[in-house]
């Protein structure tokens, strides 16, 4: 499973984000990989595109790269705030830890403190 931060899933949907390019081959490159987010980031993701009056095509889009809404489980709140206080990350990128952490995923953005803070949990890297 990759764990898409929201970094890659908006640079791969805008084609004037300066990132889009390399998130686009990012996401070709995964294969048969399958593609999930959390539902914080998924959110993160649909802002821009809710308030251009884009949310619907946007969503279409995200559901035909095959993104998976990963929910967080039991205790998301507590394991957030440890994780927060651990690793110092802002909260929507705890919720991409926590996204890897419960389906053994790796962690795909290119934000360098949250690759950082994947890498010192021991969750693999994709960035």
């Amino acid at each position: 499973m990759i764990v898409l931060d929201a970094s890659v899933l908006i640079a791969h949907l805008d084609e004037r984000d300066a990132h889009h390019e390399r998130a686009t081959r990012m996401l070709a490159d995964t294969g048969a990989e399958p593609l999930g987010a959390s539902t914080i980031t998924m959110a993160e993701t649909l802002v821009a595109p809710t308030r251009a009056g884009r949310l619907e095509d946007v969503v279409a889009a995200l559901d035909r790269l095959g993104v998976a809404e990963l929910r967080l489980g039991d205790e998301a709140p507590t394991r957030l705030a440890r994780l927060r206080a651990e690793v110092g990350c802002k909260l929507p990128d705890c919720c991409v830890l926590l996204a890897a952490q419960e389906h053994a995923g790796t962690v795909a953005s290119f934000d360098s403190a949250l690759l950082a803070a994947a890498y010192g949990l021991g969750l693999p890297v994709h960035g």
